[in-house]
């Protein structure tokens, strides 16, 4: 399915100024959200409880805050919506010691006289077990973003592995962002959807990477910047319908998905439209900024071709027993 034209091409490098300066618009106000407001962690990296109950009628969940935030005795108290307007879920920090051993027995003491309820879960995550999810979290993305620079720069060359790197870096720091102005509980989930984007950026980068290597051997273009310009515009349809569709997908799961992923999903929202822009206004522009030289790297393509054409010939000749 095509959506524009293969034959036309627009002028992405004319515009990547601009759109450098809102990514280093957005890029400031993210890093400051992050040093200014912090990530609010969750119950999976700092520790606490959840608990999830089921109703025979509907949940009163103003009841239920009004008697939990009476008591004083919980920090961070959030009582949610879950799936339905039977079920709630109630995480605080900690495990509270003022309702003794078992948390989920002392809440629904408390809450006994709210209606007819069964308890369906109880999670409680202490701040160790929290500490060591939270450093395995921040290596994983760590490991990812070195593995992504090892992998582009064997399939490429080192200066697209950097601008890979730049691009990914920019579209993780944007959505982090993005959850600190949300406010969103940075948990499992939340960590889940950072690296799915990481994934989801990474993938669209090195479609438009293949393109413009691609479009670098063919043409006979000197200047980098018509190069890229038709190498974006050749794979626009694609990334239009790849990250609409999924945007789509995404879009649908935060309105219709449940209070309980509005995190992942609001994470992704963000994560996708960036890591898509990114791809054409971020990393492409990278590439001319780090003096990337077509006369070069047509070179070392031909005498990589020559040594291969070399290696086939030794090879036939070892075959018919002629060396």
């Amino acid at each position: 399915m095509q959506f524009f034209s293969e034959k036309k091409i627009y002028d992405f490098m004319r515009m990547r100024f601009v759109a450098i300066s809102l990514s280093f618009v957005l890029l400031l106000g993210s890093i400051f959200l992050l040093f200014d407001r912090g990530l609010q962690f969750g119950i999976d990296f700092s520790g606490g409880t959840l608990i999830q109950l089921k109703y025979k009628e509907k949940a009163p969940i103003a009841q239920i805050r009004e008697i939990l935030e009476q008591t004083g005795q919980f920090q961070n108290l959030s009582v949610t919506e879950f799936g339905s307007d039977e079920e709630v879920t109630i995480r605080f920090l900690g495990s509270n010691e003022n309702l003794g051993n078992d948390s989920a027995e002392g809440i629904s003491k408390l809450l006994k006289d709210t209606g007819e309820f069964e308890l369906r879960r109880a999670d409680v995550v202490g701040p160790k077990v929290g500490d060591e999810l939270r450093n395995k979290g921040l290596m994983a993305i760590i490991v990812s973003l070195i593995a992504i620079l090892i992998y582009i720069a064997f399939r490429f060359e080192w200066r697209f592995a950097l601008a890979a790197i730049l691009s990914e870096i920019h579209d993780v720091l944007i959505t982090l962002g993005a959850i600190c102005l949300f406010r969103i509980d940075v948990n499992l989930d939340t960590l889940a959807a950072v690296l799915t984007v990481l994934g989801y950026s990474l993938n669209d980068t090195i479609i438009i990477f293949d393109r413009i290597r691609e479009g670098i051997k063919k043409s006979k273009e000197t200047n980098l910047a018509p190069i890229i310009n038709e190498s974006v515009s050749a794979t626009l349809s694609r990334t239009t319908l790849t990250s609409g569709l999924t945007l789509a997908t995404v879009v649908i799961l935060y309105f219709f998905g449940g209070s309980m992923i509005e995190g992942f999903s609001l994470s992704l929202i963000v994560g996708i439209v960036i890591g898509t822009l990114s791809s054409i206004f971020v990393a492409s522009p990278t590439l001319l900024w780090f003096k990337f030289n077509v006369f070069d790297f047509r070179a070392k393509e031909l005498e990589k071709m020559k040594r291969k054409q070399e290696k086939e010939r030794n090879r036939a000749m070892y075959e018919k027993g002629a060396v």
